[in-house]
């Protein structure tokens, strides 16, 4: 599967979940990240992810509302512009510049570091809004397989809670989900 195809699928399992939301009173519910609100998941999204873009590939999405002011339009605009970021078939041929992680071809760079973060807060925002948190089985498994060997690192970084203990014969999306700090019971 190709680069847009893959967050073609991440992002609109996620897309569902943001429409999903019935009304403004369960955007205000509390996510399962510590002091984010289902607006918040999509904010986080929305916020971190261009400044990423531009400051490393010098590529500038569009700008929709803000989150505050709409957020089934504020993702659907920052989405769309990756998604056609990544049908531009000249996007193959360019870098993505980190001090972090070096240089990588951009629609890794947009796979391994937005489609991740994207595939992973969706159970977030579904989790608070109440909606099905059911997550691809094989993404979940891939997730933890190249996760796993980095714990220190992640762990280090800031942006995953501790490890939370689960039967080691739990399914693997409970097991991806405790990986990154979050109590799937």
């Amino acid at each position: 599967m190709d680069a847009a195809q893959e967050y073609r699928e991440i992002a609109g399992r996620f897309t569902q979940v943001v429409e999903g939301v019935p009304d403004e009173e369960t955007w205000n519910r509390q996510s399962p990240v510590p002091a984010w609100t289902a607006r918040d998941v999509v904010r986080h999204l929305v916020e971190w992810f261009p400044g990423f873009l531009e400051g490393g590939a010098g590529v500038r999405l569009p700008a929709g509302p803000s989150v505050d002011q709409d957020p089934v339009a504020a993702w659907r605009t920052m989405s769309d512009g990756v998604q056609a970021l990544l049908e531009d078939p000249t996007t193959a041929e360019k870098q993505l510049v980190n001090p972090h992680i070096g240089t990588v071809p951009l629609p890794q760079a947009v796979l391994q570091f937005f489609g991740a973060d994207v595939f992973m807060h969706t159970w977030d925002l579904a989790r608070a809004t109440g909606q099905d948190e059911r997550l691809d089985p094989a993404r979940c498994a891939a997730l933890l397989e190249g996760m796993e060997p980095m714990d220190e690192i992640l762990r280090a970084s800031g942006q995953y809670g501790p490890r939370v203990e689960v039967d080691p014969d739990a399914d693997v999306q409970t097991r991806m989900l405790a990986f990154i700090g979050r109590d799937p019971r």
